[in-house]
C-alpha cells in the first residue's frame, strides 16, 4: 500500500515562513478534507446504514481507535448520552492504552495487536453488535488486530482511514477511505487526518441518532437537563413546539417530565 500520509508535504522550509505565512498554509490545507470526504460520501453512507441497522435491532457501536483519532472517537462517544438521551453504554469507545490513560499519549500501545479483541471482550461484544476502527495509516496493530478478530467472531465491522488499499480497510465489511493527502508536518496525522475524523465522526453520530428518532426537525428534543444554560434551552424549544406561552409553566412540565419529547408526548 501507499502511505500517502506519510510522504513528504509540499510545503518546506517552515521555520524561515512568517506567523501569516504558517496560518494561511494549513488554513488552506485544512480546505481541501472537506473535499476528502465528499469522495468518501458513498462509503460512508453504507458505513451508516449498517449501524443504524445494528442499533435498531438492539445492538451497540463501538468505536476502536488509538492516538488522535481514538481519543477524539472518545469525545464523540462521551457527548451522545447527554445530547441525544440515549442509554450510556450504546455507543462505546475502545482506546489503545485505556479510558483511564486518556489524557496520557502512550502510543506505545498502537503496536499491541491483541489488546483491541480483549477490550471488546470484557465488554461482551457480539455478532448483535459494530465495531467501527479509526486509523489514519490503516496499518494500526491495535485496530487491525481487533478489527480482525470481530471478523473471524461474525461481528460486523467499518472503519475510517486515511490511506488508500490499507490493511484495515480490507479486513473490515464497510471501509471509509477519506484520503487527505499528505499532512503540512510530515507525518503529523493528528492535522488533516484528525480534521477528517472528527468530521466524519460527527456526521457518523449525528446522523444514526436522526434515524434513530432521538431528534425531531432539528431540535435536540431528547437532550438531558444536566445544567441551567440546557434547561433554558429545553424550556423555549418545549415552549415553541408544544406550543406554550408561559416559560414557568412550560419550566415545571419539562422538570416533570425530564426531556421535552417526554413533556410533549404528555400533552398529546
Amino acid at each position: 500500500m501507499q502511505k500517502i500520509t506519510e510522504q513528504t508535504p509540499v510545503h518546506r522550509h517552515l521555520e524561515k515562513k512568517s506567523i501569516h505565512e504558517i496560518t494561511w498554509l494549513i488554513n488552506r490545507e485544512n480546505a481541501a478534507v472537506a473535499g476528502a470526504i465528499e469522495t468518501a460520501l458513498p462509503q460512508l453512507n453504507l458505513l451508516i446504514e449498517a449501524i443504524v441497522r445494528k442499533m435498531e435491532d438492539g445492538g451497540r457501536m463501538f468505536y476502536l481507535g488509538a492516538g488522535s483519532g481514538g481519543r477524539l472517537a472518545v469525545l464523540d462517544a462521551i457527548e451522545l448520552p447527554t445530547t441525544y438521551g440515549i442509554p450510556k453504554g450504546k455507543v462505546l469507545p475502545i482506546l489503545a492504552g485505556g479510558m483511564d490513560r486518556l489524557i496520557e499519549a502512550r502510543e506505545e500501545m498502537e503496536d499491541d495487536v491483541q489488546e483491541g479483541w480483549s477490550q471488546l471482550t470484557c465488554e461482551h461484544v457480539s455478532g448483535k453488535d459494530i465495531v467501527v476502527g479509526i486509523s489514519a495509516s490503516g496499518t494500526t496493530p491495535f485496530v487491525l488486530g481487533g478489527l480482525e478478530a470481530c471478523r473471524k467472531n461474525g461481528i460486523t465491522t467499518g472503519c475510517i482511514v486515511s490511506n488508500p488499499g490499507s490493511p484495515i480497510a480490507a479486513a473490515v465489511d464497510w471501509p471509509v477511505e477519506a484520503i487527505t493527502g499528505p499532512e503540512f508536518i510530515a507525518g503529523s496525522t493528528r492535522m488533516k487526518c484528525g480534521t477528517a475524523q472528527k468530521m466524519l465522526l460527527d456526521m457518523i453520530s449525528t446522523t444514526v441518532m436522526i434515524k434513530l428518532g432521538r431528534v425531531e426537525d432539528n431540535r435536540m428534543v431528547n437532550v438531558q437537563l444536566i445544567n441551567d444554560k440546557i434547561t433554558d434551552r429545553a424550556v423555549r424549544m418545549l415552549m415553541e413546539m408544544a406550543p406554550l406561552d408561559n416559560y414557568d409553566a412550560a419550566k415545571r412540565l419539562l422538570l416533570q417530565h425530564g426531556s421535552v419529547r417526554s413533556a410533549i408526548d404528555s400533552l398529546k
